[in-house]
């Protein structure tokens, strides 16, 4: 399989980490779906925030605060343009998809649901999207129904439909699987949960890193962001919310700049988007993430999924070829996700062996214990590629199966 020409030396020599060894050998970072690395154009923001103009946002006329708001709001506006929202107020930074998650439930869901509601979630989803709804579940009497998937590792579309009723009132679905690559219909999903009078929850912490994202044609309610795994610092997310919704739902953590006025008599809360920063924000954090989105949009989107989809499909065919080794997700849409599992291997046997050669994946359920009893393994190995990764990054996965498959039998 020929990879598209991609200008990867280019995008290589801005993440310095690449330059390391690992046990003797270069390194093969393949574990991009956990947290991706930083480009030095995103480092340097950071360190030049912390050098230069470091201090607290929106509270202070001096002149290292007007600065340092200026480049947070800025990069507010930056990822309104990366999601295509029509406003930058609709989009709340948090610390990453499991807070955007929660305040969702617990601001807009807990105070709507009552006994007899239903809450669908898939199968394939994250701990962060399934426990945060069984927690408001039990807080108002509403019951979780799992959405079932097929043997590709495919949302059951036909079973969806059928569960869809006047009682569901969230739906909550990811957009592309964290542990086997799918990337879900979300668009006629979330029209179908529309149809029926529910609100639409898009996880896309996995979508970041590798789709174009256009929250107003998804049509979603409710949309987050793992910034980490979008090159950007950790600590960082996003939660794009419909104006309407946002503004109708009550504050979820209370302190500075999140209020109006305080007094013992009573408060009255900002409006959107401070509503739901309470405290001192990661200010570096999020000024970093502008930046890495600048970095991510430059390259061109659509043409970054391209080059690691076929990556990542040279890497299937590649492991395939060597027999023994069994794909987990064969979804007709995929991202740059490969999930295996290895006869006589456990899959942190798999992991321990790779990282002798250099090669960083991660093993385990990925977050996802209810995928993994859905197709009956415990855990499985998941390389997940990122814009820096190349062939001989496939080439060293390879090589490590094919030294485990010797060490196993």
């Amino acid at each position: 399989m020929k990879i598209a020409a991609f200008p990867i030396q280019t995008v290589q020599d801005q993440f310095p980490i690449l330059d390391r060894t690992v046990r003797g050998r270069r390194l093969a970072y393949l574990d991009n779906a956990a947290t991706s690395q930083k480009p030095i154009r995103v480092l340097e923001k950071v360190d030049h925030f912390y050098r230069n103009y470091n201090a607290n946002i929106h509270r202070g006329v001096h002149t290292l605060s007007q600065e340092a708001t200026k480049e947070y709001d800025d990069a507010r506006e930056t990822v309104r343009e990366f999601l295509n929202a029509g406003e930058a107020r609709q989009c709340i930074f948090t610390k990453g998809c499991t807070e955007g998650i929660n305040l969702v439930a617990q601001a807009y869901a807990r105070p709507r649901l009552k006994a007899g509601d239903e809450i669908l979630v898939s199968t394939m989803e994250h701990h962060s999207n399934i426990v945060p709804w069984q927690i408001v579940a039990e807080q108002t009497g509403a019951t979780v129904r799992p959405i079932p998937i097929t043997e590709d590792g495919e949302i059951d579309l036909d079973a969806y439909q059928a569960m869809l009723s006047e009682r569901v009132k969230v739906v909550a679905i990811v957009h592309v699987s964290n542990s086997i690559g799918t990337i879900n219909p979300v668009k006629s999903m979330v029209a179908m949960a529309h149809a029926v009078g529910a609100i639409a929850m898009v996880d896309g912490a996995q979508a970041g890193p590798h789709l174009p994202i256009d929250v107003q044609d998804v049509d979603a309610d409710f949309y987050t962001l793992s910034c980490h795994k979008i090159y950007a610092p950790t600590g960082v997310g996003v939660l794009y919310g419909k104006t309407d919704l946002l503004q109708s739902m009550p504050p979820y953590h209370g302190g500075g700049d999140m209020i109006r006025t305080v007094s013992f008599s009573g408060t009255t809360y900002a409006d959107i988007p401070s509503r739901f920063e309470a405290g001192t924000p990661n200010v570096a954090g999020v000024i970093g993430l502008g930046e890495a989105l600048k970095f991510l949009m430059g390259l061109g989107r659509s043409r970054v999924f391209e080059y690691e989809n076929k990556l990542a499909r040279l890497a299937e065919v590649k492991l395939t070829e060597l027999g023994g080794i069994r794909i987990v997700g064969n979804s007709k849409e995929k991202a740059g996700i490969v999930s295996f599992v290895m006869e006589r291997a456990h899959p942190h046997d798999i992991g321990s062996v790779l990282d002798s050669y250099g090669v960083a994946i991660r093993a385990g359920h990925h977050c996802c214990m209810p995928l993994m009893e859905r197709f009956n393994i415990p855990a499985t190995a998941r390389a997940s590629f990122a814009v820096y990764n190349d062939e001989h990054d496939v080439d060293a996965l390879v090589q490590g199966i094919r030294a485990t498959k010797e060490i196993f039998g």
